[in-house]
């Protein structure tokens, strides 16, 4: 068997004048938790498309348990599970027919890997009945992966799947990702949501097409080269502003009602910037120095120059 589980190097694919995936590399670990994190647009779902044998690359080399996506895609489809972004059931077949639609196209029955779907079936078993264009989303969500689950794949691919879900919802399904996990199955996830990156054994950062980094969520934030701070005033907008034009600021960006504010100098005074705020008409300042996020760390990637970037 080969070592890795997922193996790809130097893919690239273009739509016409668009280049969705630039020279992208990496490989995943059998049995690993690996996450594609970057925004709509980055490539991860043509990249998923192409690892599912659903999209011919233009070139590179990708392979998927050591069979080539484009000599072995009928192989490749029998040992591999794909849930898409969009809910692509059965909308008209009931939860119950969806999943004996879809053990039936592997030559398998429910009843036979049911032990595999088990945790996550069970949840929306009590509507078996109902259709699934009826389903709220986060049991979309379960009946989706239960369908993508029924043949016992090797390799399960999950473009997005969270979103759109509620947040219960969301935190439901990383804690069955990370149970299925348990079963030695190699599980690749993509996702716009920043915070989901922690969830990972490694993870990606991807934009516009090509990969920023690759590493586990806690290096990825012990890297992060700068002094953060949380800044919070009466007016966040004009805090923006105001911020931008301190001395030594790196970057600010909006987080909610504060902002992420990040220096090169590790030793800035918190006073300083207070008198520099409250100079300028700013009440109820709050200074707190703070540990980076992913997506701190994600914003600081995206304006690294290229060259000084690794994958």
């Amino acid at each position: 068997m080969p070592e890795n589980s997922i193996h790809v190097q130097s893919l690239t694919k273009r739509f016409g004048e668009t280049l969705a995936l630039d020279d992208v590399s990496f490989d995943v670990a059998r049995g690993e938790l690996f996450g594609f994190i970057g925004p709509d647009g980055a490539g991860k779902t043509t990249l998923f498309r192409i690892l599912t044998t659903l999209l011919l690359a233009d070139k590179g080399i990708c392979n998927v348990e050591g069979l080539d996506v484009v000599k072995d895609y009928r192989k490749i489809r029998r040992i591999s599970g794909y849930m898409p972004g969009k809910f692509s059931l059965y909308q008209d077949l009931t939860v119950e027919e969806n999943l004996k639609f879809f053990a039936t196209i592997f030559g398998t029955t429910i009843r036979e890997n049911y032990s595999l779907v088990k945790d996550i079936y069970q949840q929306i078993e009590p509507f078996k009945n109902r259709k699934a264009g009826k389903l709220s989303g986060g049991m979309k969500q379960k009946l989706a992966l239960s369908c993508a689950m029924i043949h016992k794949p090797e390799v399960l691919f999950l473009d997005e799947p969270t979103t759109g879900v509620d947040a219960v919802s969301r935190l439901e399904f990383w804690q069955m990702l990370n149970r299925l996990k348990e079963s030695g199955i190699t599980i690749l996830v993509s996702t716009p949501y920043m915070d989901e990156a922690g969830q990972c054994d490694r993870v990606a950062l991807m934009q516009n097409g090509r990969i920023m980094t690759i590493s586990t969520p806690n290096e990825v934030i012990r890297n992060y080269p700068l002094s953060l701070f949380s800044v919070k005033s009466g007016d966040i907008y004009q805090l923006l502003s105001e911020l931008r034009l301190y001395p030594g600021v790196h970057s600010v960006y909006a987080f909610g009602q504060s902002a992420h504010v990040s220096f090169n100098d590790r030793n800035i005074e918190k006073e300083i910037l207070s008198d520099f705020l409250k100079k300028n008409h700013h009440e109820s300042v709050s200074i707190t120095p703070i540990e980076a996020t992913i997506e701190d760390c994600f914003m600081e990637l995206m304006n690294t120059p290229a060259k000084e970037k690794t994958t």
